[in-house]
């Protein structure tokens, strides 16, 4: 299958590329710096012929989704949602995969199960407008509820955590839904393989700062004692039924100390 792939420099992208390659796949990139140039401004975006669509492009202040259109959420909305629909119309009937965001649901369901047919109730620009794209996009392809993604050699997302931690610095408790990049990957390869079109949630780990820097302490012997576990309302976590149904599984416990091992040594 030749595949058109958005995003490839991105933190998703830099996992997705080579699964799809791997996955024999023909990936062709699209970019200011890809094998096609393209961007999200890109009023008439003309594409090569191809049999799918990954897209993962997303514009946002650096490192920061929810709150991503900084002082600028017209510019924002025209980039991400309408640059997406023209995207979309660009390459016809091919299959679409599109990378949007458990922030669909928003922040308010905690204690609760997340479920596709669930009405979305997004409460940040950020997840308007994915779900504006994913609306865009009913019948014609895949959305990708992702959530927050881990993984990679470092610096990682928790690098700066890792590193105040084993510096005895102060770390706030919090706790997170999590999945690693290999696994939103392989979601996304298993995507392309199935016929079946709208919102696919992709989760894996209800990750406590507590028990993650607490491995980080069995790892490198640090005299350091993690923070406490989060109190109060736990946040949603999203059921992956419909993903798993495609015959993907995540990761689990296992990746996330496989991983940990690789990116932080005994005894460092």
């Amino acid at each position: 299958m030749h595949v058109l792939l958005t995003g490839a420099g991105g933190i998703v992208g830099r996992f997705v590329a080579p699964a799809l390659a791997a996955a024999g796949h023909r990936v062709t990139r699209l970019g200011r710096s890809g094998d096609v140039p393209w961007n999200l401004d890109d009023p008439a975006p003309r594409l090569p012929p191809a049999d799918a669509l990954v897209h993962l492009a997303f514009d946002h202040v650096p490192g920061r989704y929810r709150g991503g259109e900084g002082d600028d959420p017209a510019r924002f909305r025209r980039l991400n949602l309408d640059g997406s629909r023209r995207l979309f119309d660009a390459v016809g009937a091919a299959r679409i995969v599109f990378l949007s965001s458990r922030a669909v649901y928003g922040d308010q369901r905690r204690d609760q199960f997340l479920k596709e047919s669930d009405p979305a109730t997004p409460d940040s620009l950020y997840g308007e407008v994915k779900l504006a794209a994913e609306q865009a996009l009913a019948g014609r392809g895949a959305s990708l509820r992702a959530t927050g993604v881990y993984g990679g050699a470092a610096p990682h997302k928790w690098s700066d955590l890792f590193a105040a931690y084993l510096a005895g610095d102060p770390v706030a408790p919090r706790i997170a839904t999590e999945i690693h990049g290999d696994d939103v990957a392989r979601a996304v390869v298993h995507l392309l393989a199935s016929p079946e079109t709208g919102a696919f949630n992709a989760s894996d780990l209800l990750l406590d700062r507590h028990d993650l820097l607490a491995r980080v302490r069995a790892l490198t012997g640090s005299p350091h004692p993690p923070p406490p576990p989060a109190t109060g309302p736990r946040p949603g976590v999203m059921a992956t039924c419909r993903l798993r149904l495609t015959g993907w599984r995540p990761g689990g416990w296992s990746r996330l100390d496989t991983w940990l091992r690789e990116v932080v040594p005994a005894g460092e």
